[in-house]
């Protein structure tokens, strides 16, 4: 089963190693990676800030300091490999809008904490990409930067939040990327654009650094927790980029598994009361599946372990639309109570324990990603979320998709997306993806079961 490739180049740890074996330097894996945005973006519009003239003085402050025998060391895995992040984290002298025209004025005056690791880890920061006005849609557009467009079929969406994340990655500007997802904002641009994704364990990437501009401005703000539900996740071309990236993000110590996947206990999950999904989803998912039990893994289709899906559904919604809004009234003129707060937290916490007892028994959970492949393009300046979806001939509202995103953000499980397939939607081919999810913390463990997974499939 093939998926669509828009690139060759290589990953992280290939030109890592070409840097360290020294057939590259870092000047040059910099400078290459300048000529492929400024000659393929174009089209897409993926890169939003770009940091080029600092980037290309970092590099060749690298190659001096690797001539002098200063670097790079083993704690450098990345040491002058270019790499961009999302807008919204804060890199020191660039602007962070968020999309708004009226924050275009904030600079920021240092590093997002997942910035700094990057750089610590050799990572060469040579610009940030695109995101929907506030984060908040499936598309990337906003009036700042404008629209981007998906590698793949310029007349759909790479997705969002992180559709610009998975664009340049997917089109092989970058090898890869850091975004973050609270509604499938790095899970849904991986299966949009045909790239890998991983949704982390919530808190373990801190996202110090990574404020609404229109807060971030105020004197003497300073962002001190990550807020809930949301994390920061990284998109690449691979699985050991993958598992690279979240280790370097990762505040503690990552567990990996010995266990190999033809020992694992599957559970597929594809279907969710309220969230239909689609045959160009749903049959390359369908094939996939097959394909694993064909090679002798073991996939249950069903379980009264797994917990009520509909109720976690409502709880996750409200958890989410309080946390966008941080507390602010809904549509509906009524603000969420301290009360409201904690029975939200107690909602969550009894998930976290239900999915806890399910992974007791089964080692991961396959799920789409999203009811359907790359949306079109909609309209003026409404979001996915605000219109209708097509799947299966019938329009459904289109925040009923986020059912999928929720399965994993809601109970803080982490998630890993994988490419399977292709599947043809609205006329269109594209890619598909499928999410492998775990229990908590066993994010390394979700990325090798996916790469086994994507061994299997594509193999």
């Amino acid at each position: 089963m093939a998926y669509p490739k828009l690139t060759e180049e290589s990953g992280l740890a290939e030109t890592a190693e070409a840097i360290r074996s020294g057939d590259m330097s870092v000047a040059y894996a910099v400078d290459a990676a300048i000529v492929r945005l400024e000659s393929l973006d174009g089209p897409i519009n993926a890169l939003a800030v770009p940091d080029f003239q600092r980037a290309y003085e970092t590099a060749k402050a690298m190659d001096e300091a690797k001539a002098n025998g200063a670097g790079p060391n083993p704690s450098q895995p990345l040491f002058g490999v270019p790499m961009t992040v999302k807008e919204s984290f804060d890199v020191e002298g660039l602007q962070s809008c968020w999309g708004h025209e009226s924050c275009t004025d904030y600079i920021a005056p240092r590093d997002s904490e997942l910035v700094r690791r990057l750089k610590a880890a050799g990572a060469v920061i040579v610009g940030k990409t695109n995101v929907p006005v506030d984060l908040s849609d499936w598309q990337s557009f906003n009036p700042v930067y404008g629209r981007t467009n998906n590698p793949h079929n310029s007349e759909r969406s790479p997705g969002g939040s992180s559709g610009g994340s998975a664009a340049v990655v997917a089109a092989g500007m970058v090898a890869g990327e850091y975004g973050t997802d609270i509604g499938g904002s790095v899970r849904v641009p991986a299966h949009f654009c045909g790239v890998w994704g991983h949704k982390t364990t919530w808190g373990i990437v801190s996202k110090r650094g990574h404020v609404h501009p229109m807060m971030a401005r105020r004197p003497g703000f300073v962002a001190a927790h990550d807020g809930a539900l949301s994390i920061a996740g990284p998109i690449t071309r691979n699985a050991q980029d993958l598992a690279t990236l979240t280790a370097i993000g990762s505040k503690y110590p990552l567990r990996q598994s010995t266990k190999r996947l033809k020992d694992c206990r599957l559970l597929a999950i594809t279907e969710y009361p309220g969230a239909p999904v689609d045959a160009s989803v749903g049959e390359p998912t369908e094939a996939a599946i097959n394909a694993l039990t064909d090679a002798g893994i073991r996939v249950d289709r069903s379980s009264d372990l797994v917990p009520d899906l509909e109720g976690q559904q409502a709880a996750y919604m409200r958890m989410l639309n309080t946390a966008m809004a941080r507390g602010a009234p809904g549509p509906n003129g009524e603000r969420a109570s301290a009360t409201d707060w904690y029975d939200m937290l107690d909602a969550q916490a009894t998930k976290e324990a239900e999915w806890a007892r399910l992974f007791e028994v089964y080692d991961y959970v396959l799920a789409p990603p999203a009811p359907v492949l790359a949306v079109p393009h909609v309209d003026g300046d409404k979001r996915v979320f605000d219109t209708t979806t097509r799947i299966n001939s019938e329009d459904v509202p289109g925040a009923a998709g986020l059912a999928w995103a929720g399965i994993a953000t809601f109970p803080n499980l982490p998630s890993t997306v994988l490419p399977i397939g292709t599947g043809t939607y609205e006329g269109a081919q594209l890619p598909c993806g499928m999410q492998v999810m775990g229990p908590h913390m066993a994010d390394l463990d979700c990325i090798m079961a996916a790469q086994e997974i994507g061994n299997i499939l594509h193999g």
